[in-house]
């Protein structure tokens, strides 16, 4: 999962090598946290959240495949 949730907000931000993606294990499942420039963080946000429900419903969507739950949380 951390790889594609890195190759999307690399694809979305102007300063891809700023972007940090960290993938854990915990309780209720895969923790993946994304770290990106403060400039860039309205890009991956989007208005009102829309790009980033865009990004978890993909990661949701790839995760099933797994029957796997992920959180995305983006910092």
């Amino acid at each position: 999962m951390k790889e594609l949730v890195e190759l999307i907000i690399k694809s979305l931000v102007d300063s891809p090598d700023e972007v940090v993606v960290t993938e854990s294990e915990t309780d209720k499942g895969l923790l993946v946290e994304v770290k990106v420039a403060p400039s860039d963080m309205g890009k991956v946000i989007g208005k009102q959240g829309r790009v980033a429900r865009a990004i978890r419903s993909v990661v949701k969507a790839a995760a099933s495949k797994e029957d796997k739950k992920v959180i995305v949380d983006i910092q």
